[in-house]
């Protein structure tokens, strides 16, 4: 008699996950022949086209709902073992100064000028998280704290991977008529380029990439208060716990991390495997954004940009004054 009821759920669940499964094998594919596309990239670009075709039907939901938000929330936590707090600390008190105050200031300012604009909190609040933090996984981990819905979260999406993967191409140009030094574009990049795989991208290309990505670290380490705090303040949210348990599990995998005790091989074996996840989820994610609204609606475009534009001069001007 129980049974039934779970086979059946099961059963709904699993055209959406082969969509999803599907997904991460293109953006892998892709990945492979293009690395400066991430896996996440592609797999938000497939969720929007298949959304854009009408593949979207009532029978993938249940299966994209539960690569959206269970499967995202593993590859968050499994994301806290990627993050080396010795190395992050080791930048230098002048790299965490322009990681902080850009930061902050982007996170700060964003969801003000979104409001000016007339787009929704939630909108709002998930671009500043986006661009601030780490792109479609901060998106993605900030969406219920935001208390925005699924369309606030796509449109945020949106936004991060268009200025996200114009960075690729823009940062290093910038870069060389400005004529910064390897360490200043370290600095910059990883303080201010959106995804964790466009930063990598930028530093392979311009010899920085252990630095910039070590930078980009130090990002994402903000993300576990930011999500917590906001979870807190927003009004109506009733009596949320101190730390949501998926940023408590992240938290514990850097402070395990921390310890020295994880192998070496774990470590290693961690990336894929959370890039996988990641974009599973984010394909799921990405079948909620709507292509043409988001082109001719404009107010999010013009806020991404605002922010992108906010957080890359900030850092932009740290680097120049402060890291020789």
């Amino acid at each position: 008699m129980l049974q039934t009821p779970s086979r059946k759920t099961h059963t709904s669940v699993l055209p959406g996950l082969f969509a999803a499964a599907m997904a991460v094998v293109l953006a892998l594919a892709v990945h492979a022949l293009l690395p400066v596309l991430s896996p996440a990239v592609v797999a938000v670009a497939a969720g929007a086209a298949l959304a854009a075709s009408g593949g979207v039907g009532e029978r993938l939901l249940p299966g994209l709902r539960l690569v959206s938000k269970r499967v995202l929330r593993v590859a968050i936590v499994l994301l806290g073992l990627r993050i080396s707090v010795p190395e992050v600390l080791a930048m230098g008190w002048r790299t965490v100064v322009i990681v902080l105050v850009a930061t902050g200031v982007t996170f700060v300012v964003t969801p003000l000028v979104g409001r000016r604009l007339g787009l929704s909190p939630g909108t709002g609040l998930l671009v500043a998280t986006g661009v601030s933090i780490c792109g479609a996984a901060a998106i993605a981990a900030m969406r219920d704290s935001a208390g925005g819905d699924d369309e606030d979260a796509a449109s945020a999406l949106g936004v991060v991977v268009l200025y996200g993967s114009a960075a690729i191409i823009a940062v290093p140009l910038l870069a060389a008529w400005l004529g910064l030094s390897p360490a200043q574009l370290a600095v910059w990049t990883g303080a201010a380029v959106h995804e964790v795989a466009q930063v990598a991208a930028i530093g392979a290309a311009s010899g920085v990439l252990a630095a910039a990505v070590t930078v980009k670290l130090g990002r994402v380490i903000l993300l576990a208060p930011i999500v917590a705090l906001s979870a807190r303040a927003r009004p109506g949210a009733g009596r949320p716990p101190v730390v949501p348990l998926f940023v408590a599990g992240f938290l514990a995998m850097v402070a395990l991390r921390g310890t020295g005790l994880v192998p070496e091989s774990v470590t290693a074996a961690v990336p894929p495997i959370t890039d996988v996840l990641m974009a599973a989820a984010l394909f799921g994610l990405g079948t909620g954004i709507d292509v043409r609204r988001l082109l001719s609606g404009g107010r999010a475009l013009l806020l991404g940009g605002i922010a992108t534009g906010l957080i890359g001069g900030i850092a932009l001007v740290g680097a120049v004054l402060l890291i020789p």
